[in-house]
C-alpha cells in the first residue's frame, strides 16, 4: 500500500514536471511498476501517443489546443489517448477532411509512421483527390460537406504540388530539419535519390501554411 503522504508529494513532482515515466514514478512512490500503472489508472493520468507511450501526464497539467492536442518538450498528448483514437476525431471536426500531410502537422508525426494503420480504422473514409488520398469522416451528412469543402478548395490548389509520396519525404525532411531553406531540402532530397523540385516544395508548404525559420532566398527550381 502507497503510504498516503508518499503520494501526495509524488502527485506534487508530477505537476511540476508535468510529464514523467512510470520508472520516475515508481522510483518516488517506491514501489513496483505494476503497482505504478494502478495507480495512474487511479489518477486517471494520460499516455503519450509519441516516444512509445512512454510518457504520462495529469488530465489538470496537459494545456490541450483546439484540436484537442498539447505537446511538451517532443512529447505529445491527446484528449483522446492513443493516435488512432485521435485522428478520427481530428478528420471529423475538420471542415474538408485531411490528407495524411495534414494529419501528421497537426500530430506533429512524419506520415509514414501511421499511414498503414489507418486503413483499419473505424470512422474514417478514404478517397484520392487531386492524386493524393484524403480522410473524411464516414458519417454520411459531415462526409457529404467535407467532400463539397475539399471540392472547392481543388480548384485553387496549386497545379505544381507533389504526390502523396513526396510530400510525405517532404514534410520527414522539414520536421527533422525545420531551419533549412526550401533548396537545401531539394538538395537533400536529391542525395536520397528523390527528385522534387523546389517549387513544388515551396507549393506543399506553402499550402499547409508551414512557414521556415529562416529566410529562403534561393530562387525556384530543379
Amino acid at each position: 500500500m502507497i503510504d498516503e503522504e508518499n503520494e501526495r508529494q509524488t502527485r506534487a513532482v508530477f505537476r511540476r514536471s508535468r510529464i514523467m515515466t512510470v520508472t520516475q514514478l515508481a522510483q518516488h512512490l517506491d514501489r513496483s511498476i505494476p503497482t505504478v500503472r494502478n495507480r495512474l489508472n487511479s489518477w486517471r493520468a494520460l499516455t503519450s501517443y509519441n516516444c512509445n507511450g512512454r510518457y504520462y501526464t495529469l488530465p489538470n497539467v496537459a494545456k490541450f489546443d483546439e484540436h484537442g492536442l498539447w505537446k511538451y518538450k517532443g512529447v505529445c498528448f491527446s484528449r483522446w489517448g492513443t493516435l488512432m483514437n485521435t485522428i478520427p476525431q481530428l478528420v471529423k471536426h475538420s471542415a474538408s477532411g485531411l490528407d495524411a500531410s495534414e494529419i501528421g502537422r497537426l500530430v506533429g508525426l512524419p506520415p509514414r509512421s501511421f499511414m498503414a494503420q489507418l486503413r483499419n480504422v473505424h470512422g474514417l473514409r478514404r478517397e484520392k483527390v487531386e492524386k493524393r488520398f484524403v480522410y473524411f469522416a464516414d458519417e454520411d451528412h459531415t462526409y457529404r460537406s467535407q467532400r463539397t469543402r475539399r471540392a472547392e478548395q481543388s480548384k485553387t490548389m496549386p497545379t505544381n504540388l507533389p504526390s502523396d509520396t513526396e510530400a510525405i519525404f517532404i514534410l520527414v525532411d522539414r520536421i527533422k530539419h525545420p531551419e533549412f531553406s526550401e533548396q537545401q531540402c531539394a538538395q537533400r532530397l536529391r542525395s536520397k535519390g528523390k527528385s522534387i523540385g523546389v517549387v513544388a516544395i515551396h507549393n506543399l508548404l506553402a499550402y499547409h501554411g508551414i512557414e521556415k525559420k529562416t529566410p529562403d532566398t534561393s530562387s525556384f527550381g530543379r
